[in-house]
């Protein structure tokens, strides 16, 4: 299975961070103040111990006038961000920073594992959902606002 066989094993430092209230990835203030926030519906597989996975809904967001170089997963356990380059990375090489790791899965599937105090969530997802969202943020950080 590629999420056991895959992980990254060092401990590494880093910054990623989780945020329990999913509600907090758009903000009390409404949209970005600058560029566009972009939000993308995908299809996770939960990776488990036992023999079948199971699909879960995750939100991928990204608001450049919030947090510019951050991402967040918005899983119905929770949130966490994650600078956008480690998802970038993780596409391509093993990749961690704080609560989250990223790596490749084959050449089609990326798995993408959450840590928490509540234990950890191991989910695998198309690599082409995760690069076209990436493909997104960088147009919507690089749009003009209009008014």
């Amino acid at each position: 299975m590629c999420p056991a066989d895959a992980h990254p094993e060092e401990a590494r430092p880093g910054g990623g961070s989780r945020s329990d209230d999913s509600r907090a990835a758009v903000g009390a203030a409404g949209p970005a103040r600058s560029g566009r926030l972009v939000e993308v519906r995908a299809r996770g597989m939960v990776v488990t111990d036992g023999p079948l996975s199971r699909p879960v809904p995750v939100a991928l967001r990204y608001d450049p006038g919030a947090e510019p170089g951050a991402v967040r997963f918005v899983l119905p356990g929770g949130s966490w961000t994650c600078p956008r380059t480690l998802l970038e990375t993780g596409l391509r090489a093993p990749a961690h920073d704080g609560d989250v790791d990223v790596w490749p899965c084959g050449r089609v599937q990326t798995v993408v594992e959450f840590h928490s105090p509540e234990g950890t969530s191991v989910v695998q997802f198309d690599s082409s959902a995760l690069r076209g969202f990436l493909r997104r943020t960088y147009t919507a950080a690089t749009a003009p606002v209009t008014r």
